[in-house]
């Protein structure tokens, strides 16, 4: 959706907010935990004709800190339990 279409409707009604002040603020309602006292700030993009949400962490260098921090997803573990 970073590219201004929606991928699941194919609109072109999609709106960022990735300026938006205090993504990561006192209450982090725009953030993910990382750790005890680490947050990642996102970037949400909306389509506004089907209501799809798109997410994305604003800054490249908390990727690494998710690879460390994070269970990495088993793309062949899904439907095995």
């Amino acid at each position: 959706m970073k590219n201004g279409q929606c991928p699941k409707c194919g609109s072109k009604e999609v709106y960022s907010g990735a300026n938006i002040p205090l993504k990561s603020g006192p209450f982090s309602s725009n953030a993910i935990p990382l750790g005890l006292t680490s947050m990642a700030a996102l970037d949400n993009y909306v389509c506004t004709a089907c209501g799809l949400v798109e997410s994305y962490i604003a800054e490249s260098s908390k990727l690494e800190e998710v690879a460390r921090r994070w269970d990495k997803v088993d793309p062949g573990a899904e439907g095995k339990k």
